[in-house]
């Protein structure tokens, strides 16, 4: 299989039915590298999907995997909702910093409504999609060390460079979410994202709800470090109640974008 996404869609469909995979066999059943097979087995464990083992993968505990044939459109559709209610935050005029990742990614057709923004990204992709709005915001990229697994820029030179610029906001993502603690991964790659909320004067978490079912060690953002988090309607009464109790806003996205009480 020539197409990565073809491929991950293969993978989580062998992670549903036998919960765990060899690199090996996975590589001889799409017909491509054991290289290929672990940059997608990297990519897949960013986004909290699995967990990488010896010699393959499996799934997170806790994961709920969506079927894939499930309709494409549904999990799109779902950060374009937290990408619109999102938007509601941002002003003419703003400072603001964007992580790389899908749902923070959805925002960025969006800022064509805003004028006279100043934005930063680490993400390569995200500046290149910056740069064609038709609102002509000032685009800044972090710099750094390309980093394939999370296909953005990372490392020192990046966190020092953030540290020269002060924000209005930052924008980022989340593998995981923990109630208690605050943004998880699995990943160790997660300086730059503090260095993002440091230099920030509200730290914004695009994430849908389903992120509260995966469970990762590694702690991202504490909630002391997070002001706003933009999820779905489908966020438990429950949970919300545990992260405002944290002096969080949440905002959750209904169909038309917009937030529900």
């Amino acid at each position: 299989m020539r197409d990565a996404t073809k491929r991950h869609q293969f993978i989580l469909a062998k992670l549903q039915s036998e919960h765990q995979v060899s690199v090996d066999s996975l590589a001889q059943a799409m017909r491509t590298s054991e290289v290929t097979v672990r940059k997608d087995l990297n990519v897949l464990e960013k986004q909290g999907l699995l967990v990488r083992r010896y010699g393959g993968a499996q799934l997170v505990e806790g994961s709920n995997i969506a079927p894939v044939d499930v309709a494409d459109h549904e999990v799109p559709n779902r950060k374009n909702e937290i990408a619109l209610c999102a938007l509601e935050l941002i002003p003419d005029g703003a400072r603001i910093v964007l992580d790389g990742g899908s749902t923070v990614g959805a925002l960025i057709p969006l800022l064509a409504k805003r004028r006279g923004l100043v934005i930063m990204t680490n993400s390569p992709q995200a500046a290149s999609k910056l740069v064609e709005l038709e609102s002509e915001p000032t685009v800044l990229m972090t710099g750094g060390t390309w980093d394939a697994t999370s296909r953005s820029l990372q490392g020192k030179m990046a966190e020092r460079v953030l540290r020269e610029y002060d924000f209005d906001l930052a924008f980022v993502g989340a593998s995981g979410i923990d109630t208690e603690r605050g943004t998880t991964t699995y990943n160790e790659l997660f300086g730059l994202t503090r260095v993002m909320a440091d230099v920030a004067s509200k730290v914004v978490v695009m994430a849908g709800s389903d992120k509260l079912d995966k469970k990762m060690p590694n702690l991202e953002l504490g909630w002391n470090h997070i002001d706003v988090l933009v999820t779905d309607s489908q966020l438990s009464p429950v949970a919300k109640q545990s992260i405002e109790s944290k002096r969080v806003t949440v905002l959750c996205a209904n169909h038309s974008g917009k937030e529900t009480e």
